[in-house]
């Protein structure tokens, strides 16, 4: 039985989606990678760089193509918009965004209907909000990477604090990918153990302690780039990791944004919620019974996304037509 070919095309090669491309390529992610960039010089170098690689990677095919070439691609990236500057806010960049994301998805529509599309552009929650309003593709075949991030910085924290892995984190930061995100301290195990009360690893609950560490959480993006000027690393594995869920059909539960249908009263807006990913993009939202306080966060940051998408884009913020419903499994 032939083996089906894994292509996944990205648009924009700059930091986020260079990280992106080099993280799929070592984990082998995908067999061939469509590179897409207005600066085509830049992408052709990056996909040389990318292929020399191979003798340490395994075999797998970086090429620099145009949209037509993404008409057999499953997956596809959006990096592309300009990039966030020192002290600028992730919502501060939607304006300068908007106008690329119109264009690109005209072009994904007409050549790559069919691809889900992973939207990696900040502010990612305004602008999946945007390009579900904006393209011809079921919203569930549109995902954000929302807190995805935030959540791994989170757990990574957390796993320092108490002197265990990550991996054996169980905690989330939703809502905005940015300033009014929160974290859910009312769910937040270790080993299937609350944080909240416990003893933990030797480590009693200490409130202040873990309040600084989601505001170091929190900070994590403004204080990388007032050091390097952008963040790109994680955020690549961030990418990487939700195209190996959908590609593998691992219907993986994963902190994306996306469309509010009505859950905890919210509509009009893209969030993050956890959510079941597989081949077919979102297939429902698992909500965690939220005490008063993340309630009130998480309508706060509803409130704050859903000003910022009717200014990025009216239309946006109309009607859901019957084509953008997203299906719940």
């Amino acid at each position: 039985m032939a083996i089906q070919k894994r292509t996944i095309g990205i648009v924009g090669t700059g930091n986020v989606g260079v990280a992106a491309a080099y993280a799929m390529f070592i984990q082998r992610t995908a067999s061939d990678i469509i590179l897409l960039d207005k600066d085509q010089s830049r992408a052709e170098g990056e996909a040389l760089d990318l292929m020399h690689g191979q003798t340490f990677a395994g075999p797998a095919r970086v090429r620099v193509g145009n949209y037509p070439d993404l008409a057999e691609a499953q997956v596809i990236v959006i990096a592309a918009g300009v990039s966030q500057r020192p002290g600028e806010s992730r919502l501060d960049l939607m304006e300068r965004n908007v106008a690329v994301f119109r264009a690109i998805l005209s072009e994904l529509d007409q050549h790559a209907p069919n691809a889900l599309l992973v939207i990696a552009t900040n502010p990612v929650d305004v602008l999946t909000y945007v390009a579900q309003a904006l393209s011809t593709r079921p919203a569930q075949r549109i995902i954000g990477t929302g807190t995805m991030l935030d959540t791994a910085r989170f757990r990574a924290l957390l796993g320092e604090h108490y002197g265990v892995d990550p991996r054996s984190v169980h905690a989330y930061i939703l809502g905005e990918h940015g300033d009014t995100e929160f974290p859910v301290w009312s769910d937040a195990r270790i080993g299937g153990l609350r944080l909240v009360g416990n003893v933990i690893n030797g480590r009693p609950y200490d409130r202040p302690a873990l309040d600084a560490i989601f505001e170091q959480t929190r900070r994590s993006a403004y204080d990388i780039i007032e050091r390097k000027g952008y963040t790109n690393l994680a955020i690549g594995l961030v990418i990487a990791r939700l195209v190996q869920t959908i590609l593998n059909r691992q219907r993986s539960v994963l902190p994306v944004s996306v469309r509010l249908q009505g859950e905890y009263g919210l509509t009009r807006v893209c969030l993050s919620l956890p959510s079941i990913v597989s081949e077919n993009g979102l297939e429902s939202s698992i909500l965690p019974e939220l005490d008063a306080d993340e309630l009130a966060a998480m309508r706060q940051s509803a409130s704050i996304l859903q000003e910022r998408i009717v200014e990025a884009l009216p239309v946006a913020a109309g009607p859901v037509p019957d084509n953008h419903t997203a299906t719940q499994g």
